[in-house]
């Protein structure tokens, strides 16, 4: 079984392996990867406890920067 690097936190790895059970290709797995860094970074806290109310405070948050939502995050955090 493929696996990511063993310091990567179980969200992390589960993600990982949905994506792959989706045959996503790599570079499309690592823009969803960096995509969530970057919304839990925004979020100061793990993504997967993020309500609907903090995406969309994310999007608009993209939005005011210049990038489109519907490019920079995965559809439901994969």
């Amino acid at each position: 079984m493929e696996t990511s690097s063993p310091g990567g936190s179980p969200l992390r790895q589960r993600m990982i392996e949905d994506m792959r059970m989706r045959k996503l290709m790599p570079k499309t797995r690592a823009a969803y990867i960096r995509a969530v860094r970057k919304s839990a970074k925004f979020l100061g806290r793990s993504p997967d406890i993020a309500t609907d109310e903090d995406l969309r405070c994310f999007q608009l948050h993209l939005i005011d920067q210049g990038t489109s939502p519907s490019r920079s995050t995965p559809p439901l955090w994969v």
